[in-house]
């Protein structure tokens, strides 16, 4: 008898562990399915579906509204890749445009210093881009936009949407200024002038047509004085490109790239 009641109080053991093995389970299942449901969509602009938890959302709605100079567009984990590879085509009326993705924020809500480490980023770009555009001029009004990124070791990298073509107009503007102060020398030159303008259309005329996006190309660099340069490179190349035609060449003087 004495062992029968040994092997009861053993069979009780195992299945009171087992019993308490799987409520452990239910909590946690329960754990993790409370942490799903308390997740949310986020307004503003997104990339993929992204979503927040409800501590991680309203610190994005705050980060937002501290940084209103900003676009920010929220990226989904699944969609970074294409995210990155697509930057160039979008646009924003905001002085920056910030691609995140939703991880990030998750983490800037609940640590402290990765939060700061961030905000610290931005707020120095505010100021940098604010120069940048500064030392850009009238320059700046071929740039569509100018963006970041973050990758996953937190670091920044920049990019800027160059209009080639509004580039180019400029000197299509400071050449029909050339012209008209040469409206009283020889008709050969004006008549040269005219063939030039005209080639020169119909080469945009064509390039339009081989691309949806017509002569807007992105440049990326890892700071915001190297996108500068980058950007510089770009206008001057349009410059080149505009003005290399031989009719062009042979009407000699120079155009005034300050107009």
């Amino acid at each position: 008898m004495g062992q029968v009641g040994s092997n009861d109080v053993i069979g009780s053991y195992v299945a009171d562990y087992q019993y308490r093995t799987e409520q452990v389970k239910k909590n946690e299942t329960a754990k993790e399915t409370g942490k799903t449901e308390k997740k949310t969509k986020v307004s503003g602009r997104t990339i993929g579906e992204p979503v927040l938890s409800e501590k991680a959302a309203k610190y994005y709605e705050q980060l937002k509204a501290k940084y209103y100079n900003m676009d920010f567009i929220l990226v989904s984990p699944d969609k970074k890749e294409e995210a990155e590879s697509k930057k160039g085509l979008y646009q924003s009326s905001k002085e920056l445009i910030v691609l995140i993705d939703s991880d990030k924020i998750e983490k800037m809500a609940e640590d402290e210093a990765y939060r700061e480490k961030y905000e610290s980023i931005l707020s120095n770009a505010t100021a940098q881009v604010a120069q940048m555009k500064s030392s850009l001029g009238t320059n700046g009004d071929s740039v569509s936009s100018i963006g970041m990124t973050f990758d996953d070791h937190g670091n920044a990298s920049f990019f800027a949407v160059v209009d080639k073509s509004l580039a180019a107009q400029r000197e299509r503007i400071a050449q029909k200024k050339e012209e008209r102060a040469e409206e009283k020398k020889s008709a050969e030159k004006k008549e040269a002038a005219k063939k030039a303008a005209k080639k020169a259309e119909e080469k945009r005329t064509e390039a339009s047509k081989k691309g949806d996006r017509g002569d807007k190309i992105t440049v990326t660099a890892s700071s915001l004085e190297e996108l500068l340069k980058k950007i510089d490179t770009v206008i001057l190349e349009s410059r080149a490109d505009f003005v290399m035609t031989e009719e062009e060449r042979s009407l000699g003087g120079s155009i005034d790239y300050s107009v």
